[in-house]
């Protein structure tokens, strides 16, 4: 029974001394508000995202991991950025798909006394 009292009055003792010291007790000033982290080097917004621009691309930390609006924003940068060179790749193939069509057409002479 006296053991059981002792480890009662050791609980409500380290409750109070954990409260006090989250708390600050009263006796100091309330911590200043912090402002919130921002990407320290955003995308560039004056030319195309490179390689170089992904792999230095670091996230704040909040308090519950990364800012969704920031990974967000920087996700939809890059993707509608690829779709646009993945758009520009496909049009280029096919003008060189083209290219090499009349290439081929006009590098073939008719032969000489083949006449239809």
């Amino acid at each position: 029974m006296f053991m059981f009292l002792f480890l009662v009055v050791g609980l409500a003792v380290v409750v109070g001394a954990v409260t006090l010291s989250v708390i600050g007790g009263g006796d100091s000033a309330p911590l200043p508000d912090v402002a919130p982290e921002r990407l320290d080097d955003p995308l560039p917004p004056d030319r195309p995202v490179n390689h170089a621009d992904i792999e230095t691309l670091r996230f704040p930390l909040a308090a519950r991991g990364y800012r969704m609006a920031e990974v967000d924003d920087a996700l939809g940068r890059i993707a509608a950025e690829l779709a646009e060179r993945d758009a520009r790749i496909a049009d280029l193939e096919h003008a060189l798909a083209g290219a090499q069509a009349s290439a081929h057409v006009s590098m073939q002479k008719p032969v000489e006394g083949d006449q239809q």
